[in-house]
């Protein structure tokens, strides 16, 4: 972690496209973007790890034209090809355990996978949940990763040989992913659309946010919305 200022924080309300809840009140979020940091540098307020072999990963902010807000994104820029490898960016300041995240992310290349991301309830690199979008196999998954070994969650109503939800996820596309987190119940969306709910309570406490990428996947990401439910 570096000592510079933490990262652009601003404050809005809104609702994640396709999360809506009736005539419910929007509740404030946080929204993380890297505007105010330095390009060619790791993002302010994150720390990186990773899961499972290989190197930690090279989290870098870059100037991107075609950012869906601004011109700064976070890139994971390092294409170590080892299968097994998982690497993360978590956010410092943040735990929660009810929330709903949003984040616009571009997958930019990678043989192995072109994976992006999205984690919660983190409590260190071998346990948390998360659900990443992939391009190579154009599905959307949701994980645990329990004591560094990651399983897939089966969405709500499926079969035991169901693996995600089949979507459409482009390389070199901008596209957004949410995940709506409530207890036992996660429910996942992709591009504003609800692809699944899943139930699990292996992790019940607050824990921090971030992004994941898996094995050469050189993923983009702006603008991480985080809406915290209150207790």
């Amino acid at each position: 972690m570096t000592g510079r200022a933490l990262p652009i924080i601003g404050v809005l309300a809104f609702v994640a496209v396709g999360f809506a809840h009736g005539a419910e009140p929007a509740v404030p979020s946080t929204v993380i973007t890297f505007d105010g940091d330095e390009p060619g540098r790791p993002p302010s307020g994150f720390t990186t790890a990773v899961t499972g072999g290989g190197g930690l990963g090279s989290w870098i902010v870059r100037e991107d034209p075609s950012a869906p807000s601004g011109k700064k994104v976070l890139v994971q820029a390092s294409a170590e090809k080892t299968s097994g490898r998982f690497p993360l960016c978590i956010y410092d300041a943040m735990s929660a355990a009810d929330l709903t995240l949003v984040v616009e992310f571009k997958p930019m290349s990678g043989t192995i996978d072109q994976a992006a991301g999205l984690v919660w309830r983190y409590q260190n690199p071998a346990n948390y949940y998360l659900v990443r979008a992939n391009a190579l196999e154009g599905n959307v998954v949701l994980y645990k990763v329990e004591n560094g070994k990651r399983s897939d969650l089966k969405p709500l109503g499926s079969g035991w040989l169901t693996y995600g939800k089949k979507a459409t996820v482009e390389r070199g596309r901008w596209q957004t992913l949410s995940v709506q987190v409530h207890g036992s119940r996660f429910r996942v969306a992709l591009d504003g659309e609800h692809l699944f709910d899943v139930e699990d309570t292996t992790f019940r406490v607050p824990g921090k946010v971030g992004f994941w990428t898996k094995a050469d996947s050189v993923t983009a990401f702006d603008d991480l919305k985080v809406q915290v439910t209150p207790p």
